[in-house]
């Protein structure tokens, strides 16, 4: 793999992680209708996994520091107000410990329905019409989410079944063509949580669903050739580098509340690859 591939990967991955038009969708598209494509090695997609977790986290880094200062026993919790630049109260210190306790419970749920059909979901990925059709649906989501009338709930009024629902519907986007930040965005917003709520629980917990994808993966994977250590090294720089650019902008897209874009999106390219496939 030259240094060039290796970066537009990077980008590619980089964009479509994040971005709500399901990269496994893409994924499918590109093995099936591009003459010699071939998916990169298992630990090259580890590394760029790896560097879309990086920017999420550096994005996050606030919101990760507090609930990890939240959890901190009270004195240490004290000693650092000062650097927070914010009044450690209960209330304070509440909110980010169920948000602590939500994104473990939404978490949990997704790795079980995850490793429950991994096997069938694997199977899934051989199919391009069930790919197109699934991102058809995640257009419905997207174009439904700007139809939600005044959501204003924030992290302090969410609650147990929030995370248990957001969970549900992220181990339900592992199918080939659903948007896992579109699903779980969109269902956030359903439940009344403000779009840059929504938004945020959905790319905190992704944090864990990519690093655990990750580490699966990494199991089969094989050290990395030494001709090769800076063409991976720029495809997660790569893909760091998109991934964050593309959460500024995607939370720009939130705040104006204009996903039904992505919907359209989503539809004319579900709907050309069907046509494509039709025999």
């Amino acid at each position: 793999m030259s240094l060039l591939e290796g970066i537009l990967l990077g980008i590619v991955q980089g964009l479509t992680e994040l971005l709500p038009v399901s990269s496994s969708a893409h994924l499918v598209f590109a093995q099936s209708l591009i003459k010699g494509f071939k998916q990169p090695g298992v630990l090259f997609d580890v590394v760029l996994h790896v560097g879309t977790t990086l920017a999420v986290a550096l994005f996050f880094k606030r919101e990760i520091g507090e609930i990890l200062v939240a959890l901190l026993p009270k004195g240490y919790r004290q000693s650092l107000s000062g650097r927070l630049d914010t009044a450690l109260n209960d209330g304070w210190v509440r909110t980010r410990r169920h948000l602590f306790l939500y994104l473990v419970v939404a978490t949990a749920i997704t790795g079980a329905i995850g490793l429950s059909f991994k096997d069938v979901i694997h199977d899934l990925f051989e199919s391009v019409e069930l790919a197109a059709s699934m991102l058809l649906v995640t257009g419905v989501l997207l174009f439904l989410s700007d139809r939600v009338k005044n959501p204003v709930r924030t992290e302090a009024s969410m609650t147990l079944l929030d995370s248990i629902v957001i969970g549900v519907v992220q181990g339900i986007a592992v199918l080939p063509g659903i948007s896992r930040s579109g699903s779980t965005i969109t269902f956030g917003l359903f439940r009344g949580l403000e779009g840059e709520t929504a938004a945020r629980f959905s790319f905190l917990l992704s944090i864990p669903a990519i690093a655990g994808a990750a580490i699966l993966e990494a199991r089969h994977a094989e050290a990395i050739p030494r001709d090769q250590i800076a063409v991976y090294a720029a495809g997660a720089l790569a893909a760091a580098l998109v991934a964050y650019l593309t959460l500024k902008f995607l939370f720009f897209v939130v705040r104006k509340r204009n996903l039904r874009f992505f919907a359209y999106y989503c539809w004319i390219v579900g709907a050309t690859v069907l046509a494509l496939n039709l025999p």
